[in-house]
């Protein structure tokens, strides 16, 4: 049990310092798609395009992947996750931060809030799709 929380904490995180990272090409960097990869492969518009779709459906099965075994896992479990993961995305969120210069920190803050603020606004929206498909119901 042990290992499949801690691999299931990795996994949740993933997504967290993948928004984090400064963008290339229209997409999040990752060590393994380095900043100048496009370029080193030489793809083409419609290659990177591509490439970028495939990303984002790997991304989203990982997402289903991660959702359905962490709903088995019992809420206080869920919780102690929750903590866990806001405590390593604040660590890991002082630690980029701690690596610029103040003018880059300043940008990073500002891109922060708008990642807020766009997070808020899709959790109200959620909410919003829930109420009114349970009213439907």
């Amino acid at each position: 049990m042990r290992k499949t929380l801690t691999v299931l904490l990795f996994a949740a995180a993933l997504p967290t310092l993948a928004i984090a990272m400064p963008m290339d090409e229209g997409g999040p960097r990752h060590h393994d798609r380095g900043p100048g990869m496009f370029k080193e492969l030489n793809l083409s518009k419609e290659q990177r395009q591509e490439f970028r779709k495939l990303m984002g459906e790997q991304m989203k099965s990982h997402r289903e992947i991660t959702k359905r075994y962490l709903d088995k896992l019992p809420e206080a479990e869920k919780q102690a996750m929750k903590k866990e993961l806001e405590t390593a995305r604040a660590a890991q969120h002082k630690a980029l931060r701690d690596l610029l210069t103040p003018e880059q920190q300043k940008a990073f803050d500002e891109h922060q809030k708008k990642m807020e603020a766009r997070r808020a606004e899709m959790a109200e929206f959620k909410a919003w799709k829930a109420e009114k498909e349970a009213k439907a119901n």
